[in-house]
């Protein structure tokens, strides 16, 4: 990785950052604070690691991405229209009756979409399900998955996992956006769902801990993981709800609220540029 390789994913991450404040804002309902967690994410995957072609989004070959946290969705509507999965006139759409960019991802309505997600929790099991899939039938393609440190509340997590680990899904990679809070309120406080990284370690799976917007950070525990011929492997990503608007980082009000016109024109500020 170079330092101009840095250097846009940054920018790229701005520019997604605006587009997911301008959304909630012009459709009056959303998620602002997940869905600026995850955008670090979100940009590393899509604008340097994954591999895909706009122009076929169906291409069996491509890189999967599931958006377990599927509330998040205006970070990964933002890439795919800035790839030229569709056109960026379409982002204000959001939410809106008969638009392609539903409140949750619908792989029938939205090109670049490859999991309809919203119910909480199942991502990596639908991950798992794609990378069995990819050695059954000879495509050689990574799963990745992101998932919010909340869901991992349900069952069907930890079925999974043990899945996935028992299977050696060596070509699935799953991201958990730990930002310490679910819907409710904080995470140790709802859930006290502690020790994530020593959990899947128990189940067999290959686990880092990173700065979750450090992308020289990202990149290289992406590597590492590519690495591992014999297991699945999780990266604990430590993130900052509502990270890159000052009045939102760490607020869990933000979690499904929408900016006012003063605080969009704020937020547009402080994220810089003018688009």
């Amino acid at each position: 990785m170079t330092k101009k390789n840095i250097e846009h994913l940054t920018e790229m991450s701005r520019l997604l950052r605006r587009d997911v404040v301008t959304m909630v804002h012009h459709a009056g309902d959303g998620h602002p604070g997940p869905a600026l967690s995850v955008a670090d994410i979100v940009t590393a995957l899509y604008f340097d690691i994954m591999k895909f072609d706009p122009s076929r989004p169906d291409w069996p070959g491509r890189d999967r991405l599931i958006l377990s946290k599927g509330h998040s969705c205006p970070t990964v509507y933002a890439a795919l229209a800035r790839l030229g999965f569709f056109s960026e006139e379409i982002l204000p759409s959001l939410r809106s009756l008969g638009s392609i960019l539903q409140g949750h991802p619908d792989m029938n309505k939205t090109p670049g979409i490859d999991m309809t997600t919203g119910s909480l929790g199942h991502g990596i099991a639908v991950g798992a399900g794609m990378a069995a899939a990819s050695y059954l039938t000879g495509e050689k393609y990574w799963v990745y998955v992101i998932t919010g440190d909340g869901e991992l509340n349900e069952g069907i997590v930890w079925e999974a996992a043990q899945t996935a680990a028992h299977r050696h899904l060596s070509s699935l990679v799953v991201f958990v956006d730990h930002n310490g809070f679910q819907s409710d309120g904080p995470l140790a406080e709802v859930s006290g769902l502690v020790a994530i990284p020593e959990k899947f370690k128990v189940f067999g799976w290959h686990v880092q801990e990173i700065d979750g917007h450090n992308f020289t950070e990202i990149l290289q525990a992406t590597k590492r993981a590519q690495s591992e011929r014999d297991r699945p492997s999780i990266i604990v990503a430590h993130t900052i709800k509502g990270k890159g608007v000052s009045f939102m980082e760490g607020d869990n009000s933000w979690h499904k609220r929408v900016p006012t016109a003063d605080e969009l024109k704020t937020a547009l500020e402080e994220l810089g540029g003018s688009q």
